[in-house]
């Protein structure tokens, strides 16, 4: 979606109109747009539920209880009364027809937001992290400018549905990623967000069942969650009715026709923690609006004591997905007991967790910094250990620097491995593009005759997934390595350790690297000589 250059302007749009309405803090930002996407994204999913099935029954069906203002003939002063009006009224398309923009903010904050809060049964994730979220949108001209921005993008992704067929988009994911690439301080927290090929590439190297137990134990937007929920569903999907092709060579369904049983399991079998109640929030609602009923998202760091009284978690999934925040150090004090990695650095501990987390024969699929590859210390050592040697460490795929660009320049990479089995060979692969620049831009690349160019995408799943008949040739870009080699090397997993380049071997840089970089140098220079001309004057 992101792509789209209109869609850009839009969302940049109301980044803009919520800094001049007075939310300058961009998270409260997000979350208020995500209510009303989430309020927008509910109406449609309603309609289209209720068409594809005649059982269904409607979220909007009922009443709910209205307060309106009625004057007393005796008095004649104003007084509360509570009525019952159909629920028919909290529909998105209901609101954007009231013209009266004051009513319109009244109507929401006080009749529509508190309702789509209970939306869940009481006992559910949703409902109880949802329990303390408030509306604040202060103003009903701010109210009435970011729902006619909200509907602009809705259109715009319709476009884009028809003429370029991207039926399986993360609306609020995109519009959470676009708005941080907006703001000075985005990613210095560690909320930045999984591209949505990175996740899908993950996915496709782990290939989660349908009846995979699923976690994420940092899981943010619930990006990975959902990454697999549509990865399992293209499998259900099996004459293709409701699936196509990306940019990036994904085929992915937006949707498969389950039995109520196989709703309930995902429902049951998808589950994610986070550090950031604001992310849960998110997080659920980003499931919910793709069809994913009362989600299991907790408001949990995984890494502290207070993850004792989740024990019943532990060695119970068949899948872990994650990248887990790539620096800082846990407070000692807070650190789980139960953890053994001498260490308080985190990228560490979440590998530890996430070895927990896994039943015997479960497969993770994580991201971490290349500095855990290769690093000296003696819990660097033990984490890799870990892997190697109390699991089958499948594959170590470096990724290059600009990946996650602009909120980080920091060199990362993908590891698959699974828990009980026995390693015997390391693949290896060294990506040198993922189909997009490698600057702050991270613009999409094509080749020549318009076709998208999926960078090394694709051709890491197929050397993978065919990774027996490679050679242990070492001067290619990616080969295997006997685990006997690496434990000679103190379990080293740097690419570089084992690659053998040949004499020839020369490394340019990327064209379309040199392009943008001149790009950006050209604007640079243009703005400093318009300051220039000014002083001037």
């Amino acid at each position: 979606m992101l792509q789209n250059p209109e869609i850009k302007k839009l969302i940049l749009k109301l980044w803009n109109i919520f800094w001049s309405g007075g939310i300058s803090n961009p998270l409260v930002a997000i979350e208020q747009i995500t209510y009303l996407i989430f309020i927008k994204r509910l109406d449609i999913l309603d309609d289209e539920k209720r068409e594809n099935d005649k059982k269904y029954i409607s979220v909007f069906d009922g009443k709910y209880k209205k307060t309106i203002k009625v004057k007393n003939e005796e008095t004649e002063k104003e007084e509360d009364k509570e009525i019952e009006v159909s629920k028919e009224e909290l529909r998105w398309s209901k609101i954007i027809e009231m013209e009266d923009k004051e009513e319109r903010l009244q109507h929401i904050s006080k009749n529509v937001f508190p309702e789509i809060k209970k939306l869940e049964d009481e006992n559910s994730h949703f409902t109880k992290h949802m329990a303390n979220a408030v509306f604040i949108i202060p103003s009903a001209s701010l109210l009435y400018d970011v729902m006619n921005i909200i509907e602009d993008i809705f259109k715009e992704i319709y476009k884009d549905r028809h003429d370029k067929k991207q039926t399986h988009q993360d609306i609020q994911g995109d519009v959470y990623e676009h708005l941080l690439n907006e703001i000075a301080t985005a990613g210095k927290n560690g909320q930045f967000r999984t591209p949505r090929h990175i996740i899908n590439l993950l996915v496709e190297l782990v290939e989660p069942k349908e009846n995979d137990k699923i976690v994420d134990p940092a899981c943010g937007s619930a990006g990975f969650l959902l990454g697999a929920y549509q990865y399992i569903l293209t499998t259900l999907d099996k004459d293709g009715k409701y699936s196509d092709t990306d940019d990036d060579g994904f085929t992915r369904s937006s949707q498969a026709i389950l039995t109520e049983n196989q709703r309930k399991n995902f429902s049951q079998n998808l589950k994610g923690f986070d550090i950031d109640l604001t992310m849960v929030r998110l997080g659920l609602m980003n499931l919910i609006m793709h069809g994913i009923e009362n989600p299991e998202i907790d408001y949990l760091n995984t890494l502290s004591k207070k993850f004792q009284d989740h024990k019943n978690e532990l060695e119970t999934y068949d899948v872990v997905l994650a990248n887990p925040p790539f620096t800082g150090n846990l407070n000692e004090e807070d650190k789980d007991e139960n953890l053994e990695l001498v260490t308080t650095k985190t990228e560490l501990l979440f590998i530890e967790r996430i070895y927990s987390l896994l039943s015997n024969n479960g497969t993770a699929g994580i991201i971490i910094p290349q500095g855990v590859l290769f690093g000296t210390g003696k819990a660097f050592i033990e984490t890799r250990k870990l892997m190697i040697e109390s699991s089958q460490l499948k594959a170590v795929i470096n990724m290059p620097s600009g990946i996650f660009k602009p909120y980080t320049g920091v060199n990362t990479a993908i590891l698959i491995f699974t828990k009980g089995k026995t390693t015997e060979k390391v693949f290896f692969y060294d990506m040198k593009s993922d189909g997009r620049s490698l600057d702050d831009r991270r613009n999409k690349i094509y080749k020549d005759n318009g076709e998208s160019d999926y960078g090394d995408l694709q051709d890491i799943i197929n050397k993978y997934k065919d990774r027996k008949k490679i050679n242990d040739d070492k001067k290619e870009r990616y080969f295997l390595v006997d685990k006997k080699e690496i434990v000679e090397n103190e379990y080293d997993l740097s690419f570089e350790k084992y690659h053998e380049p040949t004499d020839e071997e020369i490394n340019y840089r990327d064209i379309n690297d040199i392009l943008n970089e001149l790009i950006t140098l050209e604007d640079s220079i243009q703005i400093e000589l318009k300051e220039i001309k000014n002083l001037c004057q």
